[in-house]
């Protein structure tokens, strides 16, 4: 890639001419010396190519990149099969941006398409959008979707992820819906608690199934009572978890949210990632940010376009209902890609990887001494106990290059197992932690 310049300097001379000067000094001879910089600016002076290289290399030898993984709470390192990093590398797809003269961007249409038809079809929904930013993102949209003239309150589950909760709140503040937690008891949402809170002015329930500890909630149960109350039932899911979960909708969620880091995007600072988020047909006019949808042309030929909403859908401010108008279209392609390679098959054999491993590694690490905290189902995220320091377990497992589980607290961490943990590498995490 060739350097930056804005405009070289026969140009600049070309478009001062045009204006009626000679020098950039004449343009701004009108501002007063005082408040020029009359000294060169404090930076490094710029280095060639080979040596900015070696610099970056030097840096990045300080990152580690651990080659056994058994930490999650959010992000998850699956595997990635290589047609999804060839496609999504190539020139003409890593400039995958939200089109604003959408029609004449066909292909990106078209793949932002497929991507929500797979969204459907994993989550049993109607209508999905184009993706937003993160899952955060996409729960506290689905919260502001609910909010009605008589019902502003929303009731979110203490065992959804608290980094999604903080999200909710910040959104919450900004445009009035009081948001109540709704406790927890043996590491599920407890139902009385919420059947106690679902009053009238309740606009929905969010809960994540599974949820943070990797539980599965009696997710069944809860939508049933959350429509009683005359509430919308949203669950927040783990996408590679529906290869062998029922979907939000078989549940009777009416807006399912997720984050589709897990689909073929890699680990990272944070990000970019791909939040989806899909709901029922009844609430399709209140979906937020960008949609695409097939058409046919005069000719017959099928086409692809924005529909139902106009990119400045949401410049009134105060009264929008949302202020997301673009999406994250590259990490969409490459969810796309993924599922697209993967099958239908190759999920549920993912999901039935993630689970049979990460109940195998609790059988061992209670041989080592941890108590499994909860009984009941889970997916491929569990939490243990033990009177053993978390911050010892996880330091005994990093000298040997291990990345343990995320530490919830002194004696409580949060372990994760994915298709990529092999069975020699639980063996030898759970031998050292006996050993602590």
């Amino acid at each position: 890639m060739g350097i930056y310049i804005p405009g070289t300097e026969k140009e600049q001379k070309q478009m001062l001419e045009e204006i009626g000067f000679q020098t950039m000094e004449e343009l701004y001879a009108h501002v007063p010396d005082e408040v020029k910089l009359q000294r060169e600016l404090e930076i490094p002076e710029g280095m060639p190519e080979l040596s900015v290289r070696r610099k970056m290399t030097e840096m990045a030898r300080k990152n580690h990149v651990f080659p056994t993984v058994f930490r999650g709470a959010g992000a998850y390192r699956h595997y990635i099969p290589a047609t999804v990093k060839s496609v999504l590398s190539k020139e003409n797809m890593m400039t995958a941006y939200t089109p604003y003269q959408a029609e004449i961007s066909q292909g990106l249409l078209q793949a932002t398409f497929e991507f929500q038809t797979m969204i459907c079809e994993l989550t049993g929904m109607d209508v999905a959008n184009a993706s937003v930013y993160d899952v955060g993102c996409a729960a506290a949209e689905a919260v502001a979707m609910c909010r009605e003239r008589k019902r502003k309150t929303a009731l979110i589950s203490a065992t959804v992820d608290p980094f999604v909760v903080e999200a909710v709140r910040t959104y919450c503040f900004g445009n009035g819906i009081e948001l109540t937690q709704i406790p927890a008891k043996d590491g599920r949402t407890d139902r009385e608690a919420l059947q106690a809170l679902l009053a009238e002015d309740v606009a929905c329930v969010l809960i994540q199934h599974p949820n943070f500890y990797g539980n599965l909630e009696e997710a069944k149960e809860i939508g049933e009572a959350v429509h009683e109350a005359g509430a919308k039932y949203i669950m927040s899911v783990n996408p590679i978890s529906l290869g062998i979960l029922k979907t939000p909708r078989e549940y009777g969620a009416d807006i399912a949210v997720g984050e589709g880091q897990s689909l073929g995007l890699p680990l990272g600072f944070g990000g970019p990632y791909c939040g989806f988020m899909a709901c029922v047909s009844a609430l399709t006019r209140r979906l937020p940010g960008r949609i695409v949808g097939q058409t046919t042309d005069h000719n017959g030929k099928i086409g692809y376009v924005l529909t139902l909403q106009a990119r400045e859908q949401h410049i009134r401010r105060e009264k929008a209902s949302s202020n997301i108008c673009s999406n994250h279209a590259l990490c969409a392609l490459g969810v796309g890609v993924y599922l697209a390679s993967v099958g239908s098959k190759g999920l549920e054999k993912v999901a039935s990887l993630c689970t049979s491993k990460a109940h195998y590694m609790a059988e061992e690490l209670e041989k080592a001494g941890l108590t499994i905290e909860n009984g009941g189902a889970f997916f491929h995220e569990f939490v243990t106990t033990s009177e053993k320091s978390s911050e010892d377990i996880l330091q005994a497992l990093e000298e040997q290059d291990i990345l343990g589980g995320y530490p919830l607290d002194e004696h409580r961490i949060l372990w994760c197992c994915t298709e990529v943990n092999t069975k020699e590498e639980i063996d030898r995490a759970a031998a050292i932690v006996k050993e602590v």
